[in-house]
Order: structure tokens, then sequence, then C-alpha cells
């Protein structure tokens, strides 16, 4: 099965190239859609490249943000530490504890305690410089002990103070960015309330080592925060930006200006991004004027800031909107610890600018290659126009090459038989050609081989081989002996059963010019009363010539499986062995012994040995059925010897049949009627029926099986 299979495979790959080398118009369609498989490919694979070179750039521009970040987080919280360590703060700070608990929590004498003064004396070292905006100090109960800004003390603060039992808890920390509630100076100078601040948080002990409460350093977020995230800024649109859980972004944008342009900023005095900005998707690209379908609110956040927010990190480099709708690629991380996500993105027009011209390029080359595949194509169709109608100029004016082509003999669906002349030898010629408009690779292969192998058999009952060629046109043929005779089936279709002297006369001469093909190893495989031809050669009456060795294979070859399809049916079914039915691969020699006891059978009786309604009914009788002996099947008397030879010759298997055709000539000879048919009845014959030798010609049956063709026949017309 495996084997049959592979062998329809080999078969159809070599029909496929075939079909190609013998339309050459399709070979610059090939290269064309070869060039454009090929370029798809290098473009996916060039994109696929860009596309992680572009994951690893946007990974390493967040990783080296996000370092840098965690690194000034950690500075901010030893800071913090370090002032809820000093004595001087220890100190004050556990008086003012006391003082808050003893006066009932009496802000005036909060306010207007000297250890405001001594506090404070003890944080300048701490808020000193611009590095801080001032300081903070609560007890336990989220009551402001002290703050650089009096008019917080005494105050119970429930908002954006709520850090203060993790503060407790962790030792130290620094808060997310968060609108003050007091008016403070903004990066333009003005007083503003609502101004984003943070705080770093430590946990404070007074002298004794009990938690007083936290203490808080001010800091103002545009001097290191959004200053941090906003260094790695690659390319005129990549940026870095940090929001919270509810997608609020906590740095500032680079798109500011335009993002008060597209009213995602309100449009005042001061106006930032930061704390006002929230990170969702328009479903647009507003940079280009269009307008969502739904309010910010409505709006899902962003996909960077929706993977953030539950405590993911990733990257997308085939592209999503952000904030403003515009195509981005990005990276992004979940600081958990600080309740912060950082994405880092980049625009897609400017992340692949390179890529879309690479894109751009191949798209532009492909097409002037399309545009010159085409023009090859029409240029090769012309051509092969121009080649075809030269080879039929050539059949038309009846010229190939050196041989003068006269009246047709026969044309098959594939190949016509010509009656020639050599221009110079004027010798009577057949010439067999293949069609011009159905040559094909398999067909010139076997054409070949039928010459080839043909030429090695010169038995003088195998017709001759005088010449094989191409003309300049591209037409295939070969010249053999032109003989005048008459075919087999037509000689029992015109005269019926032929006597049994004459019929051991013609099968002798065949199995002489077997006998010549098998002892070199080649078996015909396709022997028919169609395939044999009686003539009058060299003086001789009733020389029979073995026609058409198309089908003949080589049994030791395996190259030539693909070119004599082992494994297909091939042959006449009316003559073909058991074995060529069932196991086509598996013939040798004695299957010609077979189909020439057929025609033997078909000489005496006038009909095959089987019939039927269709070929797989004649298969089934080849295959099962044991023949009529031939006396029967001719309702008269048959020489016993005859019908023993051709009975033994249709032994179904083939080990019970002659195990070579001089095997069968010997018992050919050995009949009672082997001398019956004489040279003298012979000549009387041919010159009762064909006076003139100018008798039928070769049938046109010789034809179907220039490509392997199986000439079907149900019923013999002659026989009805």
């Amino acid at each position: 099965m495996h084997s049959l299979a592979s062998t329809r495979l080999s078969r159809g790959l070599s029909l496929g190239f075939g079909f190609v080398r013998r339309n050459l118009w399709l070979w610059p369609l090939l290269a064309a859609a070869m060039l454009f498989v090929a370029g798809h490919w290098i473009r996916n694979s060039v994109e696929s490249a860009a596309q992680m070179e572009m994951a690893e750039g946007l990974n390493a521009t967040l990783t080296s943000n996000v370092e840098a970040l965690k690194i000034w987080l950690d500075s901010e919280e030893s800071r913090a530490r370090e002032a809820a360590l000093d004595p001087g703060v220890r100190r004050a700070a556990g008086e003012l504890a006391r003082l808050a608990s003893s006066s009932g929590d009496d802000p005036i004498a909060l306010a207007q305690s000297p250890l405001q003064e001594e506090l404070k004396a003890a944080l300048r070292t701490f808020t000193s410089g611009q590095r801080y905006d001032g300081y903070v100090l609560l007890n336990k109960d989220q009551l402001v002990l002290a703050s650089n800004r009096p008019e917080l003390i005494g105050q119970v603060r429930t908002t954006n103070y709520d850090l203060t039992a993790r503060t407790l808890d962790k030792g130290a920390l620094v808060t997310p960015p968060f609108p003050s509630v007091l008016l403070s100076t903004g990066p333009d100078g003005v007083a503003r309330a609502g101004q984003p601040t943070m705080f770093a948080l430590a946990r404070q002990l007074d002298l004794t080592g009990d938690p007083i409460g936290v203490v808080g350093l001010r800091i103002r977020p545009d001097r290191d925060f959004v200053r941090i995230l906003g260094i790695a800024r690659p390319g005129s649109s990549g940026e870095t930006y940090a929001f919270d859980k509810d997608g609020l972004m906590l740095s500032e944008s680079r798109f500011t200006p335009d993002l008060i342009r597209m009213g995602l900023v309100p449009d005042q005095p001061g106006a930032r991004s930061q704390l006002t900005l929230s990170i969702r998707d328009p479903g647009v690209d507003q940079t280009t004027g269009a307008r969502p379908a739904k309010t910010r609110a409505e709006q899902p956040l962003t996909a960077a800031a929706a993977s953030a927010v539950l405590g993911q990190s990733g990257y997308n480099v085939q592209g999503y909107r952000d904030y403003r709708g515009v195509p981005v690629v990005g990276a992004w991380t979940w600081l958990g610890e600080y309740g912060i996500g950082v994405v880092t993105e980049k625009d897609v027009a400017e992340a692949y600018h390179s890529l879309y011209l690479l894109r751009r390029a191949f798209w532009s080359l492909f097409g002037l290659l399309a545009a010159a595949a085409g023009l090859i194509f029409v240029f090769t169709l012309a051509m092969d126009r121009l080649n075809r109608a030269a080879q039929n100029a050539a059949l038309a004016a009846k010229e190939l090459g050196q041989y003068q082509l006269e009246e047709k003999l026969g044309e098959g669906g594939m190949g016509v038989v010509y009656r020639g002349r050599h221009r110079m030898l004027r010798r009577p010629t057949a010439i067999k050609l293949l069609h011009p408009d159905k040559t094909t690779d398999e067909a010139i292969a076997r054409f070949e081989r039928e010459v080839q192998l043909t030429c090695q058999l010169n038995h003088p009952n195998t017709i001759a081989i005088y010449d094989f060629g191409r003309t300049p046109e591209g037409i295939f043929y070969y010249a053999m002996e032109f003989l005048d005779g008459i075919t087999l089936d037509t000689l029992v279709a015109r005269f019926g059963p032929q006597p049994a002297g004459r019929v051991v006369h013609i099968l002798r001469q065949v199995c002489g010019s077997l006998a010549e093909a098998h002892e070199i190893g080649l078996v015909h495989r396709d022997i028919k009363p169609a395939n044999i031809i009686l003539s009058c050669r060299g003086g001789e009456a009733d020389v029979a010539k073995v026609l058409d060795f198309g089908l003949v294979k080589a049994v030791d070859s395996k190259k030539n499986a693909s070119i004599t399809s082992a494994g297909a049916v091939l042959g006449t079914p009316l003559f073909m062995s058991p074995e060529s039915i069932q196991s086509p691969e598996t013939i040798d020699v004695r299957s010609d012994l077979y189909a020439l006891a057929a025609v033997g059978y078909f000489l005496v009786t006038g009909q095959p040995p089987f019939s039927g309604a269709s070929v797989v009914e004649i298969c089934v009788h080849h295959a099962r059925t044991p023949p009529m002996r031939p006396s029967e099947k001719l309702g008269l008397p048959v020489p016993a010897d005859l019908e023993d030879v051709l009975l033994k010759g249709l032994a179904k298997k083939p080990e019970d049949r002659f195990s070579t055709a001089r095997e069968f000539a010997e018992a050919l000879a050995a009949c009672a009627d082997a001398a019956a048919w004489k040279s003298s009845t012979a000549d009387a014959w041919w010159r009762t029926n064909y006076p003139g030798n100018a008798a039928a010609t070769i049938s046109i049956d010789q034809t179907n099986s220039i490509h392997g063709e199986q000439t079907l026949i149900t019923t013999a017309p002659a026989l009805k």
C-alpha cells in the first residue's frame, strides 16, 4: 500500500513538473509566486525580529526608569528614617506627644509650645535646601502635632494621610503624589491649591523607644519624581509615566499642550496632566480631531494600564491605543510596594518607521518584479504560440526534417502515423510522431524509450527503426520500416478464424521476436492482434512483424518506474494476463506469453478468450474464469495438440505456463499442423486476397499506446 501511494505521489510530482516544463509560460508566474512567498517570509522574519528588538528596547527603558525610581524612593525612605532617629527630633516629638495628651489635644497649646521651634531646628538639617518643601508630625491618631504650616497643627487629617498605619507597620514609605489641600507653589512659582505633593514618611519613636506616630518630609514631585520618569524619552513620541490603581496619571505627560487642545486636560493657568489625566482608551485617535463616543469616565483603561493595575507586567509590540487614542507599543509593570504602575510607550508610526520603509520598498520591488514577470509571461505565450504555429505549418506542408510526409495512416488521442519518404533514399517509411498540441515530458520520455528499446532488437519479425529526431519546430518523431500488410485483428475481421497451420506459423514468428526481447530483459506488455502485422517481405509471404514497443518494460530496471507507470494497468484488457490486472508491478516474460496464447486463441476461434459488457467483467474473467477449449468456442474441430498449447499459455498462474518464448515456439513446432501452412499456400493466399500486396496498412491501434493509453475493447466489431 505504501509502495503504491509512493508511486502515485512520484507519478503526480512527475506529471506536475512535466506540465510546468511543457508550459513555459508558467515559469514567470511561478517565479513571481516564489518571489512573493520568499519576500513574504523575509518580511515576516524582519518584522518578527524588529518586534522582538522593540520589545527588548521597551523593557530595557522601562527597567532603567523603574530601577532609578526605586533607588530614589529607597533614598527618600532612608532620609525619612534618619530624620525620625535624630535625638533632637525624638526628644521634641516625644514632648509634643505628651503635651497633646495632657492638654486634651488643644491646638493652641500645641501651636504656641516652644517645642515647635525646637523640632523645626532639629529638622532643619533635613529640610534645608530645595530637596524638601516642609515637614509634618502626626501621632498614631493622625493628629497633626507639628508642621511647617502652623494652620495644620491640632487638626486630624482624614484625607491623604491614611498611610500612617502602614508607616507604623513598615517603618518608612514614600506616598504617591496627591493634591495638596493647602496653597503651595508650583513649577511656575505661583501658589495654588491642589498642587501635587508627596511625603517621605517614617515611624517616629520617643527617647524611650515607644512609637509616637510618624514624621513626614514634604516632597515636590516635579523636582525628582517627574524628572526621573521624564529622562528616558526616546524619539519624539516615547515617554515613561506613572499612574495609580484608578488609572490617574501620577507623573507628567510630554504631550500636555496637545492634551489641553484635545480637552483631556483643563485649559487653565498652570494646567498639568499630573493628577488630572485619566489613563483611558478613547477608542479613536483624538490627535486627528476625532471625538470619542463615550465620556472619559465610561472609557476603559488602556491595555497597559488595565494589565498593570491587576499586578501584571508585560509588553505589547503589535500596537494598542494610549490615552490619546494613538496606536502605540509599550511595556509596563506594577510596583505593589508603592501602589504605582509604570509604563513606557512609543508611537507605532515612529517605532516601526524603518520597518514601514522596508515594507514599502518590498512591495515596490515586488510590484516591479510582478510587472516584469507579466511581460515575460506575455512574451513566453507569444513565443509558444509562434512555435506551435510553426509546428502546425510544418505538418500542413507535410515537411518533417529530411522526410516528405504523404498520406496519414492513422491518428490517436496523442499521436499520428504518416506514410512518408526519405528525401535522399526515396524509401517508403512509416513515420510516427507526437501531436504538437499534446506533447508532454512523459510522452517524450516514453517515445524516446520506445525508439531506444526497439532499436536494440534485430530479429526479422520485429519492426525495424530507421531514424529518430526532433525537428527545428520541436516535433518529435521516429521513422520505421513501412509495411504493406494486414494486422491480425483485421485479418480475423475480414476472413474469420484461421486454419491451425497458419496460426502455428504466425505464432512461431512472434515467439522469435519475443525471445530476442526477453533475452535482453524486455517485456512487451501489449501483445495483441493490432500490434502484429502480416506482410510480404524479401520474397516471403505471411511474414509476421511485432509492432509498438511503446509500453515495453525493462524487467530489472527501477529507474523507468515513473515512465512506465509501475503499478498502473497497462495493455489491452482482452489480451491481458491475470497478473497484469492484479499486480502489474510483478509481470515478467510469461505475461507476454499469456497475451500471445490469447492472440492464438483469437486467430483459431475468431473471438478473444473472454468478452463481457465492461472492462471490469473481462478482467475478472481473465483472473478467475478457466477459458473454454477453442473447439467448444468455435463449434468446429480444432487440433487437440494446438488447443493444449494455447490453454497452457492461458494458465492463470505464471508458473503453469511456458517459461520462455523459445519453449512456447518448440511446443508449437511439435504440433501436427506445424508444417501444414507452406510457402506455396501463403503465396496463393496473398495472390488471391491481395494481388498487388497493397494491403491495409498499420492500424491506428499502434498510435494509442504512445502514451501508454489502454485500448479498451468490450466487443470485437467484426464478430458481431
